[in-house]
């Protein structure tokens, strides 16, 4: 990687820092600065940013910022957010998102010709996760209601590890040409080996943590990095077995945050609460850093050559999986549950495609299946028009949303939609 790419992104990082709070209630997005940088240097700019030459630090710098996201995403959920967010993060992960990937499949049939069957299946797989952070203030808008506000967080939290079955699945079947084990024994080593592996390991790091916190035995900054390290070793474990790393990373957050909040003593007694995100906080920022380089190296060796070759077919895909492919599902799992049908709107436009849509896609291309180049554009081409569309549509949206909201609020008191009023969520 040339030197003027690391000064340069180093550069956006801190720029960015200093204006972060100002950019915050504009159009400008974190993820869409680092996405234009990254194609100004890159191959269609200044070629400071290769993919024949940088593959191996984009692939890590990827996968780094999934694994930490996936980890303290799942540590972050709590079983009674499922509970008390109601019907909506349940529906939505229960319903709609096997619905979008199933829809997501049947669609790239017309649009997409030279595809396999299989590879087909990808693309829907692929772009199903949704990614909170490309349209972060439509759910840190206070005015929007606490049940949407969470809901949307709950279900961003949890999608993109529960696809992950589903495309280590479909990536095996995909190439079974290309000397893979099988679908059945990838299907075992992937959930179930991966799966028990992350349990282990999440329990065994938060179960040691419980018993120095019944004590006062560990300091805040080492809790930090304790649960970076148990994601890390997650990770490791499973891609030693020949497993997969993500499954095991999540899996490990979800252990990790369950143990910690149910923790007790040798005496018998409860530890006092101890709330993961705070345990897992030095990981999620450090996922988060990661994540936005991450779209300043898509920019420049992913979507920048993918644009010098765009095909209609692909723009078109693209903007049917943003619109039909995801608000279609959501229509159809919040049938019945009393929401408006603004609130369902609102709640099908933000289900932005980002980091984990971009990781699984660098995986299948690296597999060099047949139709690995027009699976990439297509990929590159509906996470690039989510940065720009969900990004740019956030401030307005919101607002215009929660502006609703607090007039028919006057008018409806008992509004499905402010089920939450008295018991609000962290947006």
């Amino acid at each position: 990687m040339s030197e003027w790419a690391v000064v340069i992104a180093g550069g956006v990082v801190v720029g960015y820092g200093a204006l972060s709070r100002r950019l915050s209630t504009t159009v400008v997005s974190g993820p869409l600065v680092f996405m234009l940088v990254g194609l100004a240097i890159g191959p269609v700019g200044l070629d400071l940013l290769d993919r024949t030459r940088d593959t191996e630090v984009v692939q890590a710098l990827l996968e780094s910022a999934l694994v930490l996201l996936l980890f303290s995403d799942a540590a972050g959920i709590r079983s009674r957010d499922l509970r008390r967010e109601e019907f909506l993060p349940l529906r939505l992960l229960v319903v709609g998102l096997p619905v979008t990937m199933a829809l997501g499949w049947l669609a790239a049939w017309p649009l997409l010709p030279g595809l396999s069957v299989w590879e087909l299946a990808l693309v829907g797989i692929i772009l199903a996760p949704t990614d909170v952070a490309l349209g972060q203030q439509a759910i840190s808008n206070m005015r929007v209601p606490a049940l949407v506000r969470g809901g949307l967080s709950v279900e961003s939290g949890l999608n993109d590890g529960l696809t992950l079955p589903f495309f280590v699945m479909a990536l095996a079947a995909a190439g079974g040409g290309h000397d893979h084990p099988g679908v059945a024994e990838t299907f075992l080593r992937a959930l179930l080996l991966s799966g028990a592996i992350g349990i282990a390991a999440g329990w065994a790091g938060a179960s040691l943590l419980s018993w120095s916190l019944a004590r006062g035995w560990s300091s805040s900054d080492w809790r930090q990095f304790m649960a970076l390290v148990v994601s890390v070793i997650a990770y490791v474990l499973c891609v030693m077995g020949d497993g997969s790393g993500f499954i095991g990373a999540w899996v490990a957050g979800l252990a990790f945050g369950g143990r910690l909040r149910r923790a007790p003593t040798d005496r018998g007694a409860r530890v006092e609460e101890e709330d993961p995100t705070q345990s897992t906080r030095f990981t999620a920022r450090l996922g988060l850093l990661l994540a936005s380089l991450s779209f300043l190296c898509f920019g420049a060796v992913v979507l920048g050559p993918v644009l010098q070759h765009l095909t209609w077919r692909s723009v078109v895909y693209a903007l049917v999986s943003l619109t039909v492919i995801r608000m279609l599902p959501v229509a159809l799992s919040l049938t019945g549950t009393g929401l408006r049908p603004a609130s369902v709107a609102y709640i099908g436009w933000f289900g932005p495609r980002g980091l984990a849509s971009l990781v699984f896609g660098l995986i299948a291309f690296e597999e060099h299946l047949p139709g690995g180049t027009l699976l990439g554009e297509v990929i590159a081409v509906t996470v690039g028009l989510s940065i720009l569309l969900h990004g740019a549509s956030a401030p307005f949206l919101g607002n215009r949303y929660g502006e609703w909201f607090t007039r028919t609020l006057r008018v409806k008191p008992n509004l499905r939609e402010n089920a939450l009023a008295n018991d609000e969520v962290p947006p």
